[in-house]
């Protein structure tokens, strides 16, 4: 039986930054980190092998690089137990005993239950290359392909899947009043609507599917409101949840949400063992409440606080803020924090500051384009607890300060006062840098807020 100080199970986002993070911290101790596939999907990546990147061989992260790199031991075999009592892994192959344990077993796609999605050609969204490369060989010919999901996953793919081949006829479906509804404010999902139209994707929003039809193979999607649609392919797009399955069968407590339940250490129900990434249970940073949101910067975030506190506590985790981006046709759309519809449902008393202008200074500098930036604020401190950026491509990156305010509290004169580095081939003018001004429009209205009260 091999023996470490340090195991780790999985080896994508979480698993690998859990790794690394643990050997900068804890450089003597042993680390073997196990992954059951020989190919680990960058899972952000996985709608851009569809078009832009086009082969899901050149969309992996490089764990056996990383690992050799940091002097840290790899194991590709199937975890089937932890044993928790005498502080073993056991594998397909292989018993592993450990010191501390990190489960980073993320996610698995959601299949809703519904009357034909067992057919064949429907696909889930699966981080498998093997599957995504049957997906991708099948939607070479042109196809109808109906996408259930109008988040990120499904308005991705849905691009993607256009550049891809020109001649599908791509549909998506939304149950909500608009894609993107979940992390934008109507205005912007309103715009990547008109984006993906402009391109030749089908959006129908408001619509509930209620079966899949068809024989052998899927031939058609039923919606609620009676409508048929045509369908070689069925992608659903619809999220993830937590793949608990290791730790369930190793009496580990649950969370209410369904995740791996940890502290803010990320510290389980058992002392040594610690969990993070998609399949650990998240709180909010605003009401401490148990949230659903998984990304892979919560994942990598949690992985280093994870990593850190092994043998000793060095990082505490302060909650979910959620920061968004993508791109649709070439326009950024990001989100950090709470839209104006969440800090309303919260009870904020919100302040709203909007910021437009071209992303260079002249707007005639090469790759010039409008980029406005809206500020969320609570109106009685005048603390930031949310932002969007839309437009300019940079803004992919401007919303990351935004993230960074909000997860420090700064206000409204903060950001004000705000000192950015400005460049004409780089950024927008000091004199009209979205930032500042968006907050800067914003306190206007905070004072009248504290005038009146």
């Amino acid at each position: 039986m091999k023996s470490y100080d340090i195991v780790i199970i999985g080896a994508s986002a979480a698993g690998t930054t859990a790794a690394t993070t643990a050997k900068k911290f804890y450089g003597n101790k042993s680390i073997l980190i196990i992954r059951e596939a020989q190919n680990v999907p960058i899972p952000c990546g996985i709608p851009y092998i569809f078009g832009t990147v086009g082969d899901p061989m050149k969309n992996l992260i490089p764990v056996d690089n990383i690992m050799k790199a940091n002097e840290i031991d790899v194991l590709v075999d199937k975890v089937v137990e932890i044993d928790k009592v005498n502080k073993i892994v056991l594998t397909a192959n292989e018993k592993v005993s450990y010191d501390r344990l990190v489960i980073t077993t993320g996610s698995m796609p959601i299949v809703p239950r519904l009357k034909g999605n067992n057919l064949e050609n429907v696909y889930v969204v699966k981080k498998d290359v093997a599957y995504l490369l049957n997906l991708l060989s099948f939607t070479k010919e042109p196809k109808d392909i109906v996408i259930i999901g109008g988040g990120f996953i499904g308005v991705e793919m849905a691009e993607e899947l256009k550049k891809h081949n020109e001649n599908h006829n791509v549909t998506v479906i939304e149950m909500q009043d608009h894609v993107l509804n979940l992390v934008y404010d109507t205005d912007l999902c309103i715009f990547a609507e008109d984006s993906l139209k402009n391109i030749g994707i089908n959006i129908l929003t408001n619509e509930r599917v209620v079966e899949l039809v068809g024989e052998k193979k899927v031939s058609g999607v039923k919606l609620e409101s009676g409508k048929e649609l045509k369908a070689d392919v069925v992608i659903f797009g619809i999220g993830f949840v937590p793949n608990i399955e290791l730790a369930q069968n190793a009496n580990l407590e649950i969370g209410s949400m369904g995740g791996i339940k940890v502290n803010r250490y990320m510290q389980t129900s058992n002392e040594d063992i610690f969990a993070c990434g998609d399949c650990v249970e998240k709180f909010s940073f605003f009401d401490k409440k148990p949230t659903g949101l998984r990304l892979a910067s919560i994942a990598t975030m949690e992985a280093r606080i994870a990593g850190a506190n092994l043998f000793k506590n060095f990082r505490l985790n302060h909650g979910v803020v959620g920061c968004f981006s993508t791109a649709i046709q070439g326009k950024c759309f990001a989100s950090a924090g709470l839209t104006t519809k969440d800090a309303k449902k919260m009870g904020y008393n919100i302040v709203v500051g909007n910021a437009e202008s071209v992303n260079r200074h002249p707007g005639l500098m090469p790759g010039g384009d409008q980029l406005k930036v809206r500020l969320i604020f609570e109106a009685s401190e005048g603390r930031i607890i949310g932002g969007q950026v839309y437009g300019a491509l940079s803004g992919g990156e401007l919303i990351n300060a935004i993230s960074a305010f909000i997860s420090q509290k700064i206000n409204a004169e903060q950001i004000a006062l705000f000192q950015a580095g400005t460049h004409p081939a780089l950024t927008a003018s000091p004199i009209a840098y979205q930032l500042v001004n968006a907050a800067e429009n914003a306190i206007v209205q905070l004072r009248s807020c504290k005038g009146s009260m």
